[in-house]
């Protein structure tokens, strides 16, 4: 098992299951960063200190908050991590679901597992933990069947505008307002709620964070 794991996520909740799942595997020694730049001076200081990681669990899809960074998103973060460190194992933790973006970081970037959030993300998280440590690759089941009828909603323009307001921190009873401001209709806060657990449903996430997360690596809001 892994003695030393460095996790780059920007979505506090998501982090907090990361080290939940580390924690029930016996694993007491991790860091964690919420930018890729910090990530790559962790991994500089560990080589340095010859004390290295192990593994790196990553997101792709890091939120630009106006700090200036040379770095910005997890496919960049793997390439550099490879190049300080070509043993370092890497698990990518995303909602990414494109078969193809898949395909491109085990290929090309010769990642060791990956894990699509959603649903079932902490179990797993857990497993794929457990085949890297055990040298082996973990490649998700929708991936090697190559269909991915999940995560298939076609959002709108009412959507995108409730999600974004939620990414922005308005609460869900302030979110009506602000759509009626915009001329949007069935604005009321169960129209909303109904909306929201409508795509949840359809795009198989339990959480309003883990919907965030997937249109933020969509690029849908």
């Amino acid at each position: 098992m892994f003695n030393k794991v460095l996790i780059a996520e920007d979505h506090q909740s998501i982090k907090l299951t990361v080290e939940q799942t580390l924690k029930n595997l016996g694993i007491s020694e991790f860091q964690y960063v919420y930018y890729c730049d910090d990530a790559v001076s962790r991994l500089k200081r560990s080589n340095q200190e010859n004390k290295p990681f192990e593994l790196l669990i990553t997101d792709l899809s890091f939120t630009d908050d106006g700090q200036q960074q040379a770095i910005t998103d997890g496919s960049q973060l793997i390439k550099e991590a490879k190049s300080l460190q070509p043993d370092l194992k890497v698990l990518v933790f995303s909602a990414e679901s494109n078969p193809d973006v898949i395909r491109e970081l085990f290929d090309r970037f010769t990642i060791d597992g990956y894990v699509c959030k959603g649903r079932h993300d902490a179990i797993e998280l857990n497993s794929a933990i457990l085949m890297i440590a055990d040298h082996k690759k973990y490649v998700p089941l929708e991936f090697r069947n190559a269909v991915r009828k999940k995560n298939s909603y076609d959002f709108d323009e009412f959507d995108t505008m409730i999600i974004s307001q939620l990414a922005l921190g308005t609460k869900l009873k302030d979110i009506p307002a602000y759509l009626e401001q915009r001329g949007a209709k069935a604005s009321s806060l169960s129209s909303v709620e109904k909306r929201l657990n409508l795509i949840k449903e359809a795009c198989d996430f339990t959480t309003n964070t883990q919907l965030i997360a997937y249109c933020k690596d969509r690029k849908i809001i």
